[in-house]
């Protein structure tokens, strides 16, 4: 049986404020790995993706522009994060 990764809590700010986003490891990883790809530091990216979020919380935001990246590269498209 598998367990499930405990979750890790960063600290960003973000438009001027303090937030806290709770991920599984693995998503900080790939995020992390994003960042890098558009050339963004880690703060900068997670800004991009809290800009274009909507009414969602943030970390699950975070997780939906993981998978569309990966759905993305899979299928040989290019796609930011914005």
């Amino acid at each position: 049986m598998r367990t499930v990764p405990a979750m890790e809590k960063r600290s960003l700010s973000l438009a001027g404020h303090r937030t806290s986003v709770a991920l599984e490891p693995e998503f900080w990883t790939a995020v992390e790995r994003l960042a890098a790809e558009d050339g963004l530091s880690l703060a900068a990216f997670v800004a991009s993706v809290d800009r274009g979020r909507g009414e969602g919380n943030l970390a699950s935001a975070l997780r939906v522009t993981v998978l569309r990246r990966v759905e993305a590269a899979a299928s040989g498209q290019a796609m930011s994060s914005d």
